[in-house]
């Protein structure tokens, strides 16, 4: 049965779906096979005016609402996205060309969860307790909402970022104009329809699809945008901080990484080999946290390149839709070919391809696949050690001892997650104080959960998703100040002028 092609509007704004209002085609393409997913005309600059008035407009009414009563319809929210999960499932696979078991397994029902917690997290928004610090007057603290938030999330996890972005912010009363990557917008316009089922106002979640360089522009530099929220590269990112500081909006900047994996002499083989192929695999690599340079002392070293190439082999390279699929493809043929570029770049430099390097042939050459890579003899300083490849390939390199490791491992501008594996409990401690990543993992790499926050160091930016660490990024602080005595005269007048200091 030939999946069905979706012409409706891939914008949703003010509580309806509608086409974007411009003239460019937007076709929504299957990588793994090239069929039509769906197809649209992008967002006008009018159509983000349209939807950040709308979400304008909602504010006040939103942001008065009780945490109860955002908490309600949050909980209501994450029920219609469990109950068109598998839809939810298909329609990501399809539009990113990966594996449905992912999609079933790991980006539909987190994101679920993630609407739950916050549904819960949404009753949490309290501050310091009251106090009288100065003697005289009773102090609070208000949090807030911000405004009118613009969001823009990236094309490897469309519908788990859609929920990252948009769940901490409407649970702290704000409101969102969300433009997700053009390639991937279903699933973000299939959450926003959930949230209107949910009962969840019109305008308080908008979705306008287009270009990062059209639409992008317009909403971040939009004057009635309060702040930007980016996940995506770090050059990109750097470009939005400068056009948002004219207009003094507040950032949320989650960028590129190049997680480090080191491997001490004294951890378990096996689960190493085996966490750094999931690690590097997931997603087919287009993950921000992957995990890309293992750094492996060196009693192991060459029995860890030997397993890892080894499971690489049998990793199950196929069609998207089959559940027996591991590794799908990647997000479009011109990707694929700047990670071939890369790969091919590394030998003629000198490094050395283990396994892979190449896109997958025979009946999947129509898609934009690419076979899991193993690199050694790289140098450090190379393009495949210190760039982002968002593909399917992993460097090994050797350390002598626990110094260079942890200097290895900080040898890059990215600070985003790594991971050590090792069976001491102090060499734990060391690695986690001292990699400068926002996430270290221990004898384990990529697993993510809704209490907890994901963010980065360095140039991976700053802020975090998840967790009521998150609820911070969205909220400002007031702090409330009251006279705790009904006299006119206080003790600091007299600083001003002697006579005031004085009651009548």
């Amino acid at each position: 049965m030939t999946p069905t092609v979706s012409r409706e509007g891939q914008q949703f704004i003010a509580g309806r779906r509608r086409r974007g209002g411009s003239t460019t085609e937007l076709n929504v393409i299957d990588p793994s096979n090239g069929t039509l997913v769906a197809e649209d005309t992008h967002a006008s600059t009018a159509d983000v005016d349209e939807a950040v008035a709308a979400a304008r407009t909602a504010f006040p009414e939103w942001s008065r609402a009780t945490p109860a009563e955002r908490s309600a319809l949050m909980h209501r929210l994450a029920a219609e996205l469990d109950a068109v999960a598998p839809e939810l499932a298909s329609l990501e696979s399809r539009q990113g060309g990966k594996p449905i078991k992912l999609a079933e397994g790991f980006d539909i029902p987190g994101t679920i969860d993630n609407a739950a917690f916050f549904a819960g997290a949404a009753r949490d928004l309290s501050g310091k307790s009251a106090g009288e610090y100065s003697g005289e007057h009773t102090s609070s603290i208000r949090r807030e909402p911000i405004g009118v938030i613009g969001s823009i999330s990236p094309w490897n996890y469309p519908f788990q970022m859609a929920g990252w972005k948009i769940l901490p912010a409407i649970a702290a009363g704000n409101t969102i104009v969300l433009k997700p990557a053009e390639l991937t917008p279903c699933t973000s316009v299939a959450f926003a329809e959930a949230a209107s089922r949910a009962g969840i106002p019109d305008g308080v979640i908008n979705i306008v699809t287009g270009k990062g360089s059209t639409v992008g522009a317009h909403l971040t530099g939009h004057p009635d945008v309060d702040m930007i929220s980016f996940t995506g590269s770090t050059p990109v990112g750097r470009r939005i901080a400068a056009a948002a500081a004219a207009t003094t909006k507040r950032l949320h900047l989650e960028l590129g990484g190049k997680a480090p994996f080191v491997v001490f002499d004294d951890a378990d083989l096996e689960a190493a080999a085996r966490g750094a192929v999931a690690g590097a695999l997931i997603n087919a690599g287009q993950d921000c946290t992957a995990a890309t340079r293992a750094y492996v002392q060196r009693p192991l070293y060459d029995a860890f390149v030997d397993r890892v190439a080894e499971l690489m082999r049998q990793v199950s390279v196929g069609p998207a839709d089959d559940p027996a699929t591991d590794l799908g493809s990647l997000i479009s043929g011109d990707h694929r070919d700047r990670v071939a570029a890369m790969v091919d770049r590394a030998r003629r430099d000198g490094a050395e391809v283990v396994t892979g390097g190449q896109a997958a042939t025979g009946e999947l050459a129509a898609g934009a696949y690419y076979l899991p890579t193993l690199i050694v003899d790289a140098d450090q300083r190379s393009e495949i050690v210190q760039d982002e490849v968002f593909g399917p390939v992993l460097t090994a390199l050797p350390f002598d001892d626990d110094t260079e490791a942890l200097a290895l491992a900080n040898d890059t501008r990215y600070g985003l997650a790594a991971s050590a594996w090792t069976s001491s409990v102090f060499r734990a401690q060391h690695a986690s104080a001292e990699i400068a990543a926002g996430c270290v993992w221990i004898n384990d790499h990529i697993p993510i959960i809704s209490e907890m926050p994901h963010g980065g160091y360095k140039a991976s930016g700053y802020g975090k998703d998840m967790s009521t660490y998150a609820l911070d990024d969205y909220t400002q602080i007031k702090h409330v100040m009251s006279a705790s005595r009904p006299t006119a005269a206080k003790s600091w007048h007299e600083l001003v002028a002697a006579s005031m200091g004085k009651n009548a």
